[in-house]
Parts: structure tokens; C-alpha cells; sequence
């Protein structure tokens, strides 16, 4: 074996071994993290038994009302 052939070793086994390891810290993560979806909607009164919900358009500084009387 020359000295060129055990560098091509070394190298692919150091790039096998750095890859196996990259993969078992990813698997072995924890999931418990939850995630809150973001929603447009809010609900911030009542007006005669109906829901007043603010709705907003995230990419303007803008909120409209309706009335959401399914109840």
C-alpha cells in the first residue's frame, strides 16, 4: 500500500465516520418542541351573542372586523 493509497483511506474513512456520526445526532434529537400555528384570526369582543373577529393581512399594517355569529 503506498503512502497515497492510506491517505485516500484515511480521508474516506474520516468523511464515512463524520457522516454516520452527523446522522445519529439528527436522529437522536428530541421531537417534544410544539409548534403554535400562527392564525390571521382573532376573536377580541362580543356584540349580541356573535363574536367580533379581527382579521389581518400580515403583510399590511391593516385589520378588518366581521361579525362570526355560527353559534
Amino acid at each position: 500500500m503506498t503512502n497515497t493509497e492510506y491517505y485516500k483511506t484515511l480521508v474516506v474513512g474520516a468523511i464515512i465516520g463524520a457522516s454516520i456520526t452527523i446522522l445519529a445526532f439528527y436522529m437522536l434529537k428530541p421531537q417534544n418542541h410544539t409548534v403554535t400555528p400562527k392564525t390571521n384570526f382573532a376573536v377580541v369582543d362580543t356584540y349580541k351573542g356573535c363574536d367580533i373577529v379581527q382579521w389581518t393581512d400580515n403583510q399590511m399594517a391593516t385589520y378588518k372586523y366581521f361579525l362570526d355569529c355560527s353559534k
